[in-house]
């Protein structure tokens, strides 16, 4: 069984209900048909039925349902919910209606936070900063969380040398420049999310342009600060740094380069010093090493609502939705 088999036949225990954003958009709506074939969750598709129907005739929609924000008895509602949560920033009730009524991802984060979906997915249309925004502003973040992070799973093409199993890289898209505490934040959210998802024993690498010392420079020095305090906070995780990637994942070079480290050459969880590596990192992964590259999955908030690519493929939408309704168990 695949990976992305995997993901499906667990979250389709769960019976949950995931709404997609973007409905109108192709890949959304053959996403919709992929996960009501497979009984992955009960879809609902954000946009206007008629224009989906009409617009794509060739898909099978049969049990997907449909949820037009400029339309739907919701709205109102929706939009009183977001008053009160804006007011003191300075939304006006007009405001709040235009945005429920124009916006998807503002009505199905409010449709998320009043428990008439279990999950949210976007982003094959709007940019991150749309779906971040939206998230923060609505479900906002779990209690006890002060960073809030995304992962990507990297799930290796057939034959590749060095796991069979997929890999978590984090912070993909969220943080820019993250503070010493708020990789400590990435790693540990990262942790759960390899457990969670991947159903792996975390092994977590802080990545770096230096392995162990080997470079004298103040990044490397941030990132053993990181280290230590995930370190101090979890006694229990395997994690190790700072590490330079192929002795994170090579056994050979692990060997020679971290030969006292359990981590080296052995990680499964990669974390990124930084925005411009995690993107870049898993853009090459994806498109020079041809991984299937899933989310990016954000980490932290109160109820899940998970970002895209929008480069993704309908195959991509499917499966973060499948993670979605995984993570509505944690």
């Amino acid at each position: 069984m695949s990976f992305l088999d995997g993901l499906f036949k667990r979250a389709g225990k769960l019976g949950k209900i995931i709404a997609l954003a973007e409905g109108e958009d192709y890949r959304a709506a053959k996403a919709a048909e992929i996960l009501t074939k497979n009984k992955v969750c009960k879809v609902v598709l954000i946009g206007d039925e008629r224009a989906i129907e009409f617009n794509f005739p060739e898909l099978d929609l049969d049990g997907v349902a449909f949820e037009n924000p400029k339309s739907a008895a919701n709205s109102a509602n929706y939009a009183k919910e977001l008053f009160e949560l804006r007011r003191e920033k300075g939304m006006t009730w007009e405001n709040a209606d235009k945005l429920v009524r124009g916006n998807a991802m503002y009505y199905g984060c409010l449709s998320l936070k009043m428990g008439d979906i279990d999950g949210l997915v976007g982003g094959a249309v709007f940019s991150s900063a749309d779906v971040s925004r939206a998230a923060f502003q609505i479900i906002k973040a779990a209690k006890g969380i002060t960073s809030v992070s995304s992962c990507f799973i990297i799930v290796p093409p057939e034959g590749f040398p060095y796991s069979k199993t997929p890999y978590v890289f984090s912070d993909c898209a969220v943080i820019p420049e993250p503070t010493c505490e708020q990789l400590a934040d990435i790693a540990s959210a990262a942790y759960l999310s390899a457990k969670n998802i991947v159903e792996a024993t975390p092994k977590i690498a802080m990545l770096s342009f230096s392995t162990m010392g080997s470079a004298k420079h103040e990044l490397c020095e941030k990132i053993q600060a990181a280290l230590k305090i995930v370190k101090e906070r979890h006694p229990d995780y395997e994690i190790d740094g700072e590490m330079q990637l192929d002795a994170a994942i090579v056994p050979s070079v692990g060997k020679q380069k971290a030969p006292e480290s359990s981590v080296a050459g052995q990680a499964n969880v990669l974390i990124f010093p930084n925005l411009d590596a995690g993107n870049i990192g898993y853009k090459i992964a994806q498109r020079f090493g041809g991984c299937m590259a899933i989310g990016p999955i954000m980490q932290g908030l109160a109820k899940p609502v998970n970002d895209l690519s929008r480069g993704c493929t309908a195959e991509d939408i499917a499966a973060v939705a499948a993670i979605t309704a995984l993570q509505c168990e944690n």
